[in-house]
């Protein structure tokens, strides 16, 4: 048998026994199928249909409309550009930049500093979103803690839930998930050669100027996975803010996943609520594709 022949005859053998390799995988694709793919084709039909909790007999299909309500709501386009604030002030400006600043100064620090610091922040972190949320409502309240503190210095204080509404959730959103992006910093941050810093140090580079070209050329792959994965999960944001202001006041601090909820749950317009989860969930597929495309051009 020549050497061709014998490559060959394993060829063929490999292609008989392909599809046996996917065999071990295909209790986990069903399962996947079943519980996961099922509810998603289950949540795209209903967005089509009129379905209600309450108050319809039965659920008819009335294709684009629930999406052509939505784009003509001023009540959805208000909840996209409260999205798009706390978006952008809690997650691409708070959490990444606080994140970032709190990994570089824990470097330099002692370690009492480093794990008072760290226990600090990360137990902010794993706190349930709700038990936070309570918390940061005693904090905003108007006669919370924020306004004891400012009222003993003598300065203003106000009702920060009615005045403030976004900030207030967007500054507590910051307090919670700072801690994700401080573990993602401090990781890359370890990774860089001290060599190269040291180096530049001695040609004579000021701190600024070693951070600015050299630490964020370095992490810069780390900032967009951390800037992507804080965008995804600052979209999906609900229980903080239902628990600090339910929305308000009036629709103030509703953002959209808040103005998906009393939709279909308040005001039983399931078919019309699941069309703008549908439509949130869009958003974060272009935040995506976005930070995806910026990492792809930058290696």
């Amino acid at each position: 048998m020549t050497t061709a022949t014998k490559v060959a005859a394993q060829v063929r053998v490999r292609r008989r026994h392909r599809p046996l390799r996917w065999l071990p995988l295909a209790p986990a694709t069903i399962l996947l199928l079943l519980f996961l793919g099922g509810p998603i084709g289950y949540c795209v039909y209903i967005a089509f249909t009129n379905m209600q909790l309450t108050g319809a007999s039965t659920t008819d299909f009335v294709g684009l409309d629930n999406f052509r309500r939505a784009f003509g709501d001023d009540d959805f386009r208000n909840a996209v550009v409260l999205t798009l604030v706390f978006t952008f002030i809690s997650s691409l400006i708070g959490q990444n930049t606080l994140g970032l600043a709190l990994a570089a100064l824990m470097q330099r620090a002692s370690k009492p500093v480093r794990t008072l610091t760290g226990s600090i922040v990360i137990a902010a972190w794993v706190l349930p979103e709700i038990v936070a949320g309570f918390l940061l409502y005693a904090f905003f309240r108007r006669e919370g803690t924020l306004n004891a503190v400012l009222d003993g210095l003598g300065l203003p204080s106000q009702n920060w839930l009615y005045t403030l509404p976004i900030l207030a959730v967007s500054f507590a959103n910051v307090w919670r998930g700072t801690a994700f992006s401080m573990l993602v910093y401090s990781a890359a941050l370890s990774e860089i050669p001290k060599e190269i810093t040291e180096a530049a140090e001695v040609d004579g580079a000021g701190g600024l100027s070693r951070f600015w070209h050299i630490t964020l050329p370095m992490i810069r792959r780390s900032i967009g996975t951390n800037l992507m994965l804080n965008t995804l999960q600052t979209l999906s944001v609900f229980g903080l803010i239902w628990a600090m202001t339910r929305g308000g006041p009036g629709n103030r601090s509703q953002t959209l996943p808040v103005f998906m909820y009393d939709q279909a749950f308040n005001k039983a317009l399931i078919g019309y609520g699941t069309a703008v989860a549908l439509l949130l969930l869009l958003v974060g597929a272009l935040f995506s594709l976005v930070y995806l495309r910026l990492m792809r051009e930058e290696v």
